[in-house]
């Protein structure tokens, strides 16, 4: 059985590096001051931080149910069956739409969508874990099942350089946003098990930011997942426009964890609809863990 994997551009995967990975990406539609751009499609990671620093108006929405329906038919010709992988549910109506078309007669059976609860570097994991089970013959309901239940144990931490962007976006006040500004605040965010955005800690220099990640790290690799040498983790390293900045906190990371056994420190980008509400020069990690099937 041919099995065909899709997710949206909120995985950070680029049109590109999915046509490398054998993954469909449906693009995640923004308006910028009126105007509609599909990441990764009408503008590129550099205009759009050009128009964030400019202030410019930036909306997200989910992809309309056509434009995700044309990839799974597109998908369907070839393949016998479909998984896709949107944005987690807790911050995205993505995923209650897509498992609402798979359930239209054309698609029951075919197309599969799981809850993943992961965005950026934790969502394209999964769907390169998608990818690895179908080569090991997994078919697509028994892919959705092992993601859904693995998607309790995802983790990512990501450190804000300016509260700017989560003021505009309303997910802080402004009083709370001048207030923190003064005291130079930078919050380090976390996505936790259930996919919602949420405030891990609040430190007030960069060095900081990046101590406390790791922590956060040390601690989900050894008390909870028991797996301090990440011998069946990933760690990943997430950006926002900074790429050297990301690169040099991964070799920061490999020196906190000298017994892991080769485990690779992945690093890539966080998807511009996250982008937008952390700004210039955030920074973050995430840890995943390797389903059971594939140890």
């Amino acid at each position: 059985m041919r099995i065909g994997v899709s997710t949206d551009s909120g995985s950070g995967i680029t049109q590109e590096e999915g046509m490398k990975l054998g993954i469909r990406v449906v693009p995640m539609p923004f308006r910028i001051d009126g105007q509609e751009y599909f990441e990764g499609v009408n503008i590129t990671r550099e205009e759009f931080f050009e128009k964030l620093q400019d202030d410019c108006d930036v909306a997200t929405s989910q992809p309309s149910p056509e434009d995700v329906m044309k990839v799974w038919d597109e998908l369907l010709e070839t393949c016998d069956q479909v998984v896709h992988i949107p944005l987690t549910s807790g911050l995205s109506g993505s995923t209650q739409t897509a498992m609402m078309l798979s359930h239209e007669d054309k698609y029951e059976g075919k197309v599969f969508v799981p809850d993943d609860k992961g965005v950026s570097v934790t969502q394209r994991q999964y769907c390169i874990f998608a990818n690895e089970l179908a080569e090991k013959g997994y078919d697509g309901q028994a892919i959705c099942d092992i993601i859904n239940r693995e998607s309790e144990s995802n983790q990512i931490y990501i450190g804000v350089d300016t509260l700017k962007y989560l003021k505009k976006g309303g997910r802080i006040t402004p009083v709370a946003a001048a207030i923190g500004t003064l005291l130079h605040i930078k919050p380090v965010l976390g996505i936790t098990y259930g996919g919602k955005l949420d405030s891990y800690t609040k430190v007030r220099t960069t060095k900081q930011v990046r101590e406390s990640i790791i922590r956060g790290l040390k601690n989900e690799l050894s008390e909870r997942l028991g797996d301090k040498d990440m011998n069946n983790c990933y760690v990943c390293v997430a950006y926002t426009d900074n790429p050297e900045q990301a690169e040099a906190f991964a070799e920061e990371i490999k020196t906190e964890f000298p017994d892991r056994l080769n485990a690779e420190i992945i690093v890539a980008p966080l998807s511009l609809l996250i982008s937008c509400h952390i700004g210039q020069n955030g920074l973050g990690a995430a840890v995943i863990e390797r389903p059971e099937e594939l140890k």
